[in-house]
């Protein structure tokens, strides 16, 4: 597919992290964007930008299809991604079945290119911490939660599309960090800890940490170059959590994070802190036994698919995240 060429492009979760920075890069590179709001969500992401908004959600699909009319490139990055307590059927609802209605209606909109946006949720991980790569095995059994198991049907669904002839590209982001990080994401929360204070010691974790800005070029390289069918790791730097608290350490200058905690003592307290919760709505757990569950692995990724095939070139870790202390630091998220 020819770069350069100013298309019309059908965006939802336009108003989440990644999808935001999705449409900036479109916007950037001449495109005409066009995005999916639900009623109520908060929008200051696209505040200023020049997109048209359609109004509706995933289970809308007059919404949809008006939203694909004239369009030749979809990005389906809207999920329901959280580790609080949702039901099972919330999940399949926006993941699974949210995408099936989205390529069913990019397949009716004849579409030239559609990016879906999965996981490294949904890939299999190396019990020596090895970096894993696209081919590595992965199980829905393995899968931890309701977001990885949707996550995982909902790119089965995507692949199905792929072999009966629907021009989707798959890309898996990892942990990206940076600018216009509301919510924030767990990786967010890390770093919102930090800076606050209230990351009192750290357990025996990994992760691929990478500057969304760069994860949003990803999906742009992904509609120009990426092959149908296949998947790519939108990925960076892996680094322990130790590693990743001692650079935070050295970009913010707090004190270091010293105090080594044995999962089994994370996950004790995970329980507490959860209860903790539920008696007070204001008390936000540092941590759910889930989250505890899948610190145990180490979540290392290789993205070298990615750099190869569609020239991805993700900045080092310390760089990524200097830019996320400096935009929590600048919209009052940390002293």
């Amino acid at each position: 597919m020819a770069s350069g060429e100013n298309m019309r492009v059908f965006v939802t979760g336009g108003t989440g992290f990644i999808g935001s920075a999705v449409v900036r890069g479109l916007l950037a590179a001449g495109h005409e964007v066009r995005t999916l709001v639900r009623p109520g969500s908060d929008t200051r992401q696209l505040d200023g930008l020049p997109v048209e908004r359609v109004p509706g959600d995933l289970h809308t699909d007059s919404a949809l299809a008006r939203g694909l009319a004239g369009c030749e490139w979809v990005f389906h990055v809207a999920a329901l991604y959280s580790y609080s307590p949702h039901r099972w059927d919330d999940f399949y609802q926006t993941n699974v079945e949210g995408t099936r209605r989205v390529l069913e209606a990019a397949r009716r909109a004849q579409v030239t290119r559609v990016v879906y946006t999965s996981s490294v949720a949904t890939l299999g991980c190396h019990r020596d911490h090895t970096p894993a790569t696209e081919e590595t095995p992965a199980t829905l059994e393995e899968r931890i939660g309701p977001y990885q198991r949707s996550k995982f049907l909902a790119e089965e669904v995507a692949r199905d599309y792929a072999r009966q002839g629907l021009p989707v590209v798959i890309v898996n982001p990892s942990a990206p960090v940076g600018v216009g990080d509301h919510k924030p994401t767990p990786t967010g929360q890390i770093i919102v800890d930090f800076l606050n204070g209230r990351m009192f010691g750290y357990v025996d974790t990994g992760l691929n940490v990478v500057d969304v800005e760069e994860v949003a070029r990803g999906h742009l390289l992904a509609a120009e170059r990426g092959r149908v069918g296949e998947r790519y790791i939108l990925g960076g730097e892996n680094l322990t959590l130790k590693q990743l608290l001692d650079l935070l350490a050295e970009i913010s200058g707090r004190p270091r994070v010293r105090l080594h905690i044995p999962h089994a003592v994370a996950q004790a307290w995970s329980y507490l802190d959860v209860s903790l919760a539920r008696l007070n709505p204001r008390h936000i757990p540092a941590a759910t036994p889930e989250k505890v569950r899948l610190s145990r692995r180490y979540e290392f990724f290789d993205p070298g698919k990615a750099i190869r095939e569609l020239g991805l070139s993700p900045a080092p870790a310390r760089e990524a995240l200097s830019k996320a202390v400096a935009w929590y630091r600048a919209h009052g998220y940390a002293p």
